[in-house]
């Protein structure tokens, strides 16, 4: 069962900075032109769903979410009905709908949007899932059978994905006579992390896994995502195990939030769009970038070595509500 369409995940290089820069584009990846990393874990999740028997699919996120817009693409290419609890960290317009948000409308997907009314978002995040439970239990009761997929299809089934996808990229750099020193990508849930270093350990790479975060997380995280990554090695049967000291994950380029523009990310889309045609977004893709591009300026990358941006998507944020492009259209 594979979306992702493979020949779209080539390699990018370009010489900049002193250091080897190369772009693994999993933005181009997915059924639809509206691509992205989450794709590689839908393949393991919506597998499992549908040998479970289940007709409905339940998943999370943000009214913008990458992860629910691709959720439901990949539920209608499979005769699945999705239904999406999102957040409404930015307040849609219902008379003017924009970015993912459009596509799940037109996806037909069974939305539910809860408002943050003051809290935080993990409470936010804690009251959809709650009501989603109790709509999931009124759907059974009606003879059908849900599946309950987390915010960024981040478990052990979702992360196993990026195993996969760990692989796939060293055969490719393999391809070119290059070993990746740095890889640096934009973390979130964790999931996208927690199935890199999982790879990185099964396969024995020396390349160093560096997340970006672009949301705060609380001082359970880095535990959370070490059970993440042995719940997907033990998913696909090794017996490895990885701990804290397998992780790299810096929360300094966020800020001023989730799906809030940075003025790093928004300098870091604009010299990528620039330099060689290839969009980044806002709330992910653009931070990490940013954050790399400092590692690199700052000498915490040495010259010379082999570094890697792992493209997670999500482009159609450029096309989101003025709160969160800000003000990239600026000189």
């Amino acid at each position: 069962m594979d979306f992702s369409q493979r020949l779209c995940t080539g390699l990018i290089s370009f010489l900049k900075m002193g250091v080897n820069l190369y772009i693994k584009r999993d933005d181009l990846t997915g059924i639809s032109q509206f691509g992205g990393n989450k794709i590689r874990k839908l393949e393991f999740l919506l597998a499992k769903a549908i040998k479970d028997g289940c007709d409905t699919v339940f998943t999370y996120g943000a009214t913008q979410s990458n992860h629910a817009m691709q959720t439901a693409t990949a539920c209608r290419k499979l005769g699945l009905n999705p239904v999406l609890y999102l957040v409404s960290i930015v307040e849609p317009d219902e008379n003017d709908l924009k970015a993912n948000l459009l596509l799940d409308h037109i996806l037909d997907a069974e939305i539910v949007i809860e408002p943050l009314n003051g809290d935080d978002e993990a409470t936010a995040d804690k009251r959809a899932f709650e009501k989603s439970l109790e709509h999931a239990k009124r759907l059974e009761r009606q003879g059908h059978k849900c599946c309950m997929i987390p915010v960024g299809g981040a478990n052990g089934a979702g992360s196993a994905g990026f195993i996969g996808g760990f692989a796939e990229m060293l055969c490719q750099m393999e391809e070119i006579n290059v070993s990746p020193d740095y890889i640096f990508h934009a973390s979130g849930s964790g999931g996208t992390l927690a199935g890199l270093v999982a790879g990185k350990k099964i396969v024995d790479s020396n390349a160093r896994i560096m997340g970006i975060g672009v949301s705060e997380k609380d001082n359970t995280y880095l535990n959370k995502i070490v059970a993440l990554a042995n719940s997907a090695i033990e998913y696909i049967g090794s017996n490895e195990t990885v701990t804290t000291e397998d992780f790299y994950y810096d929360s300094n380029y966020y800020a001023p939030g989730y799906e809030m523009p940075s003025e790093g990310g928004t300098k870091a889309i604009k010299e990528l769009a620039t330099s060689e045609g290839i969009f980044v977004d806002p709330v992910y893709s653009g931070k990490g970038f940013a954050g790399m591009l400092d590692y690199i300026r700052s000498g915490k990358v040495p010259q010379g070595s082999n570094v890697l941006f792992w493209h997670t998507g999500g482009n159609t944020a450029l096309f989101a509500e003025k709160e969160i492009i800000g003000g990239i259209y600026k000189k």
